[in-house]
């Protein structure tokens, strides 16, 4: 009797199917809420994740605004996006949060993320 041949399934670009998740971040912890996104980002949670191809989800997150920290990070931490044109530094709660979540997953798979998450201040 001939043992059988077990064959590895691989994913294929034209397999993968994305989600849009929709986060509310009134009162929410800022560092916390980004490790709880980034793994969907990534898509990590999948069972059909291969490290060589994006199948992470989209992600809209709503109130950044409104969004907690703790102790004098505000105060102490700088986020920002410069355009490069003077007077085109820019710190508003959109951009914190949006570099928080980019941060939180795999410095190599951040540049591929980045188009994948909406930050929105006020709903």
């Amino acid at each position: 009797m001939r043992p059988q041949i077990q064959k590895t399934i691989f994913t294929t670009p034209d397999q993968i199917s994305r989600k849009w998740y929709v986060v509310d971040a009134e009162g929410k912890t800022l560092g916390r809420l980004a490790s709880a996104i980034a793994p969907y980002l990534t898509g990590k949670l999948k069972p059909e994740y291969v490290p060589n191809l994006d199948v992470g989800d989209f992600i809209v997150v709503l109130n950044a605004s409104k969004i907690a920290v703790t102790g004098r990070r505000l105060d102490q931490k700088f986020y920002y996006s410069y355009s490069g044109y003077p007077g085109g530094l820019c710190s508003t709660p959109c951009v914190i949060c949006w570099r928080v979540i980019l941060n939180a997953s795999s410095k190599s798979r951040s540049r591929v993320c980045s188009p994948k998450v909406c930050v929105v201040a006020r709903c």
